[in-house]
């Protein structure tokens, strides 16, 4: 039994209670105001690209770089692309029920639609993160313990739960926008994180299988996540602009430089 298994577990738990305090921010919204709120859309567009490469593309293209094998530009470029064509058969397979099932509670498919993707595309983005945290605390176990792996375990567990806090926003934010009240806004949200225990338990258990797939994991939720951005989130947050129009741009540009901030200072 992997001895690191629970303080992976007790690392990917503080992640996700992280990602819940960024989706509590929506609390602080009483009604959505749509100026407010397509500023917010822009900032968790500008998250959500900015997530795409220094939380998952460059690490990996470093993890592929150092496993070996195929070449890192092949291992990145092969995952993010099929993470993008993932989403779109996504949204096909959900329009394709909505069309056969009817609508319900008179949600048009396109509003579904979006509402699935930005939820899916976070959940798919956490779980490798959470893979990361337990294969680092994984790797610890038997003769390759020492207190400085150690402390670098703990340091990529504090950097992915600080980058969480924006990310749990940047889902609990669109839903309010959609119209879903405050409380379900938050609860989606920061379900969005749970799979992150989960898959910290998975990477300590198995860290040797899980340090081979890893990059892939990481690229294939980078397509995901830019794909979603790019075709739903920012032609969104565009939408009625004609008031202020630099508006929900400054959003994009100041979430993209937040997190970019947040992952090149925590590393």
């Amino acid at each position: 039994m992997n001895n690191f298994v629970i303080p992976a577990l007790i690392a990917t738990l503080g992640t996700w209670l992280i990602t819940a305090l960024g989706a509590a921010t929506v609390i602080f919204f009483k009604s959505p105001n749509q100026t407010l709120m397509n500023l917010m859309l822009g900032f968790a567009s500008g998250v959500m690209i900015a997530a795409s490469f220094w939380s998952l593309l460059q690490p990996a293209i470093e993890r592929a770089e150092e496993a070996g094998g195929l070449p890192a530009y092949f291992v990145a470029t092969a995952g993010f692309l099929f993470g993008a064509l993932f989403m779109w058969a996504s949204d096909k397979c959900v329009s394709f029920a909505r069309k056969r099932a009817g609508n319900t509670r008179g949600m048009p498919n396109e509003r579904l639609n979006r509402i699935v993707m930005l939820v899916l595309s976070v959940t798919l983005h956490n779980i490798p993160e959470g893979l990361a945290v337990g294969v680092a605390f994984g790797a610890l176990n038997g003769g390759d313990y020492t207190l400085e792996g150690l402390a670098g375990a703990v340091t990529i567990a504090v950097g992915i739960g600080l980058q969480n806090f924006p990310e749990g926003a940047a889902v609990s934010v669109p839903l309010r926008r959609e119209g879903y009240s405050r409380r379900k806004s938050f609860f989606i949200g920061q379900a969005s994180g749970m799979v992150e225990p989960v898959a910290g338990v998975i990477g300590a258990l198995l860290v040797v299988y899980v340090e081979a797939i890893l990059p892939y994991a990481l690229s294939f939720a980078a397509g995901a996540m830019i794909l979603v951005a790019v075709h739903e989130l920012i032609p969104e947050c565009q939408s009625n602009q004609k008031a202020r129009p630099y508006f929900a741009t400054m959003g994009i540009v100041s979430g993209f430089a937040v997190m970019m901030l947040l992952d090149v200072m925590l590393g």
